[in-house]
């Protein structure tokens, strides 16, 4: 028998990098939110004791460098299965682009996983193998809207963004997380956190507050690599977004609005810009079985 599982990408309404830890990972604070552009995986058990991935783009590694095969092996070993997995990943989140397209991935591998192997380990269980995997694997296990804390894996579910359209602008230039955050001078970062003026606006329902404090610590560092990304914002914002930030380590620019001809005014000028451009909305609720 052949399941599905919908793996929804994310973007950060905050993105906060606090300092460098003893065990040299980076204090992070964030908000995160799931959006409705998803990856797509079916899962077929098989009898033979293996795990087989395949994705829709050929360049993606099908092996244990990919984060949904390290997923199923995680899941493989802890259950003590003898049987495998045939795992098949339509692609639909651009990579590389800070939309958490290999965290959402393997998120869906161990929601899926855990009741096709009836293993039914509740969400913290889930969380902490998840961590083990990727530092955003472990809140896109329930996905929904979220304060994100330490390395990521201190989660808490929050109130979500007021209804509002997302424009997406992905350029076609890639961005290593691992080489921002090496080159990340903690010590010279002036910077405002925006954590909590995003959660205020998000308690109080303010979109106009929200516009005014959504933002990303890590924008200085990949804006100075890719001036382009700079660019892009000022156009976003020219063209009509109420508030424009980036998403993760980048590149992707997200703009905002709660008009839709607006919202598709700026989506088709961007197109001229950018080879990937989306219109989305906030996905408002966290998986059911995690509410």
């Amino acid at each position: 028998m052949i399941e599905g599982e919908v793996a929804p990408a994310k973007i950060n309404l905050a993105q906060d990098i606090l300092f460098r830890r003893d065990d040299q990972y980076h204090e992070v604070a964030m908000v995160m939110a799931s959006i409705d552009l998803s990856d797509y995986l079916t899962f077929e058990l098989i009898p033979e004791n293996k795990i087989i991935v395949e994705t829709s783009r050929a360049f993606l590694p099908e092996d244990n460098r990919n984060h949904a095969f390290q997923a199923a092996q995680l899941m493989k070993k802890i259950g003590n299965i003898q049987s495998g997995v045939h795992i098949s990943i339509e692609k639909r989140i651009p990579v590389a682009a800070g939309l958490g397209g290999g965290s959402t991935d393997a998120a869906a591998v161990f929601r899926k996983l855990n009741t096709m192997w009836d293993m039914n380990l509740p969400l913290s269980e889930l969380q902490a193998l998840a961590s083990q995997v990727g530092s955003d694997v472990a809140y896109s296990i329930a996905g929904g809207t979220a304060l994100v804390e330490g390395r990521g894996e201190k989660i808490s579910l929050i109130q979500p963004a007021p209804k509002c359209w997302i424009i997406l602008a992905k350029p076609a230039i890639s961005v290593s997380t691992r080489k921002i955050f090496q080159q990340l001078d903690i010590e010279r970062l002036k910077y405002e956190p925006n954590t909590p003026k995003v959660l205020a606006a998000l308690e109080n329902g303010s979109y106009q507050d929200l516009m005014a404090a959504i933002g990303n610590s890590l924008e200085g560092v990949t804006f100075a690599q890719h001036p382009q990304l700079a660019r892009l914002k000022q156009q976003m914002l020219h063209f009509g977004a109420d508030g424009v930030t980036m998403s993760g380590s980048g590149p992707t620019i997200i703009g905002f609005t709660q008009v839709y001809s607006r919202g598709h005014r700026i989506y088709n000028a961007l197109r001229g810009f950018c080879q990937e451009v989306y219109m989305v909305r906030v996905m408002p609720e966290p998986f059911d079985e995690f509410k």
